[in-house]
């Protein structure tokens, strides 16, 4: 349990941070999309294969924001516009992202990222602050797309409780009709905040693929989307305790590779069930349903229909 660990916990974790905190603006204007999974295999595919076919990193990454806006989009037409069940929405979005990586990535297979990607993602030591004893390690020697998932943490969350498109936005989510008669667009922000929400879930596809592995395999998300939705209910819908969870999920997905070095024989099965028993253990002690914040927006998952009113 030295800084190294938790520097690559660091690492793990954010693919898991852009993934929640897309969740997170999805969830504050009203709609739970469980299709974080399909987004995220959407953006890990086209930012991988726009890289390969480019070498520019800045095309990778825009191409996997486009990849899961397009995705959340449809579910944001499917759920705002025809109001059908957000559930089953979600659901449909991660069966068809599933299938658009199986079928865009067959012949990516053992491709790995081009050289200038990698030296683009190379980390980067922040000068002063990466000095600092174990925390420099931990937090400020890391690559470029690390930093910007600091930057959006704190962006979102200055966002959601100091501006008023923040408040517009919660207001949404918590009692549309009220809202709605307060003279807000209630379809503008819902389409607005879901296709926000899915360019950050592709972005954190991007991350693995580009970044963290870096080279195409089938599946490479491997369930870390459904991870994520349950990391918003651990960090209550806020932001800034999205960073934690994501960073000790991070840690419970690396945790393997340390018992190994020790030469502890345990079931690689196993080690494998960890970060996701975590997810569970996590939701069932983590939650204090008494307190206000832990509670979800009022109308989470409530199609609105303004001649309901």
């Amino acid at each position: 349990m030295d800084a190294s660990f938790f520097a690559a916990a660091v690492v793990a974790g954010t693919p898991l941070l852009f993934a929640t905190l897309g969740e997170i603006i999805t969830e504050k204007a009203g709609n739970l999309n469980l299709g974080v999974e399909g987004m995220m295999l959407m953006g890990a595919v086209i930012g991988f294969f726009v890289g390969l076919m480019t070498n520019s990193p800045i095309l990778a990454l825009f191409g996997a924001a486009i990849a899961g806006g397009m995705g959340a989009s449809i579910f944001a037409f499917l759920t705002v516009s025809l109001r059908a069940n957000q559930v089953v929405s979600g659901l449909a979005l991660t069966i068809f992202g599933a299938g658009f990586s199986s079928f865009m990535g067959n012949k990516l297979i053992g491709q790995v990222v081009p050289v200038n990607i990698k030296d683009f993602f190379k980390p980067v030591h922040i000068p002063l602050l990466s000095d600092i004893p174990f925390l420099g390690q931990i937090f400020f020697q890391h690559d470029v797309f690390v930093y910007f998932g600091f930057i959006s943490v704190i962006a979102l969350g200055f966002y959601l409780y100091s501006t008023r498109k923040g408040l517009n936005l919660r207001a949404v989510g918590e009692n549309a009709a009220a809202a709605d008669a307060s003279g807000i667009n209630i379809g503008l922000y819902k389409y607005i905040h879901i296709v926000l929400g899915g360019i950050l879930c592709g972005l954190g596809g991007a991350y693995l693929s580009l970044v963290y592995i870096p080279a195409w395999q089938d599946n490479v998300v491997a369930g870390r989307g459904w991870i994520a939705v349950a990391l918003v209910i651990f960090a209550s819908w806020n932001p800034y305790k999205a960073i934690f969870g994501a960073f000790l999920f991070g840690g419970m997905d690396i945790i393997g590779f340390r018992i190994q070095r020790l030469d502890i024989h345990i079931s690689q099965y196993l080690i494998d069930m960890l970060p996701y028993v975590a997810t569970i253990v996590a939701l069932i002690l983590g939650t204090n349903k008494n307190r206000k914040e832990n509670h979800p927006p009022k109308d989470l998952g409530v199609p609105y229909f303004r001649e309901e009113r």
